[in-house]
């Protein structure tokens, strides 16, 4: 009986078609799976992770979340390295007061901040010892249970926590650390060009925002990234990464998969 041509006399495998041709559907494979990755990250969703505590209390240091691509549209910094492809926003929607969005730092194009939008095109924003006013009215501020948050060396501090109630009723949570007197409780009025957006941080004592006009400021529609939607994970850090026996109790269980409001 004639030997098989894919085995030697002593009944081991020989190299030969069978396993290159292995080796080239595991390349495409990996590659499908990059192009299918790439597809995800680019239309869908792209998962982001917070680094600072300027979204405190609605963000914490150390959750991971993910942005939806489609909710605004697409613009180049949908795609990766925002490469100049086209200018503007393809198939547009109008971002909502309230929304949490990532967007691309307008001084520089390429540094990723997520906030909260407060003004959309034609508002004219003010903060008066520390209440946000929108077209010259201030929002509803209601007093709830102090925040309870890290401060330096690991120790427990208190912060003073607020609902607000912005126009057309969408409320969320923000904090203020030195209560009404930080030195952005009170500012000029910011009139919002059209077609850009006025963005503010919850930890209101705490957040770079669309107040320093010489760093953030005013933020253009094209430089919207998604909308923030939901956590996937959350760690408080205590854990490094090769402290794996940590890993179990760093884990903020309460985090996972709760939507963005």
């Amino acid at each position: 009986m004639p030997r098989s041509p894919s085995r030697s006399s002593s009944g081991k495998a020989k190299p030969g078609a069978d396993s290159g041709g292995g080796f080239i559907e595991s390349l495409r494979t990996v590659g499908y799976a990059v192009v299918f990755a790439l597809v995800v990250r680019t239309f869908l969703f792209e998962p982001f992770n917070i680094p600072s505590g300027s979204m405190i209390p609605t963000l914490l240091v150390g959750d991971y979340l993910f942005v939806s691509k489609y909710t605004y549209g697409y613009s180049k910094h949908s795609f990766p390295f925002s490469p100049s492809l086209f200018s503007g926003r393809i198939f547009h929607s109008e971002p909502e007061r309230g929304d949490v969005a990532v967007f691309k730092l307008p001084t520089d194009n390429k540094t990723d901040y997520i906030k909260r939008i407060v003004g959309l095109p034609g508002d004219r924003i003010q903060v008066i010892s520390g209440i946000l006013h929108v077209n010259g009215k201030p929002v509803i501020r209601r007093r709830i249970a102090d925040f309870d948050l890290e401060v330096a060396g690991g120790r427990r501090g208190k912060a003073v926590q607020y609902r607000e109630v912005l126009p057309g009723g969408y409320t969320h949570p923000i904090i203020e650390m030195e209560r009404d007197s930080g030195y952005l409780d009170n500012t000029a009025v910011y009139s919002v060009p059209k077609g850009r957006y006025f963005m503010m941080g919850d930890n209101r004592d705490n957040s770079q925002d669309s107040r320093v006009l010489n760093r953030v400021g005013f933020v253009p529609a094209e430089n919207l990234v998604g909308k923030a939607e939901f956590l996937f994970f959350s760690t408080n850090g205590a854990a490094r990464l090769w402290e794996v026996w940590k890993w179990p109790f760093s884990i903020r269980y309460g985090r996972l998969f709760n939507s963005i409001d």
